[in-house]
């Protein structure tokens, strides 16, 4: 079965833009044309694509969704690379969730430096954010 591309972006939920943007990123096969040059797609474009946006929303980045491809595509392939790719990720994610952690105390910080409303003079949270000696790292 032929689709075009707003009904490819209708079954994943995908907009006409990111199809587009994956399809010059090589990361969606070129799909056929139809003699009025409309992009027709097949089921594994659907499937790819799925695959693909499932990816992005682990926060993979589009190397990482690449090389998953590669492997998805050999599926012969032994897999262990795959599973140092996911560690490495999960390694990252965690590192993100400790500096979110540290952002979070530093916004809490900043929040006692006013505590009750004042003008915007006399603000800690202004006066904090100005001191280049306070600073999140």
């Amino acid at each position: 079965m032929l689709i075009k591309i707003g009904e490819l972006a209708k079954r994943t939920g995908a907009t006409v833009e990111t199809i587009r943007y994956y399809e010059k990123e090589k990361l969606l096969p070129e799909p056929a044309r139809s003699q009025g040059n409309y992009r027709l797609y097949r089921d594994k474009h659907v499937e790819r694509l799925q695959f693909i946006l499932h990816c992005r929303t682990l926060n993979m980045t589009l190397d990482e969704v690449r090389i998953l491809l590669q492997y998805w595509d050999t599926p012969n392939k032994n897999c262990s690379k795959v599973n140092g790719l996911l560690d490495e990720h999960i390694d990252a994610v965690e590192t993100r969730m400790e500096e979110l952690v540290q952002l979070k105390q530093h916004l809490l910080d900043l929040r006692q430096k006013c505590t009750k409303e004042a003008p915007a003079e006399s603000c800690g949270i202004l006066h904090a954010l100005a001191d280049n000696s306070c600073h999140y790292s």
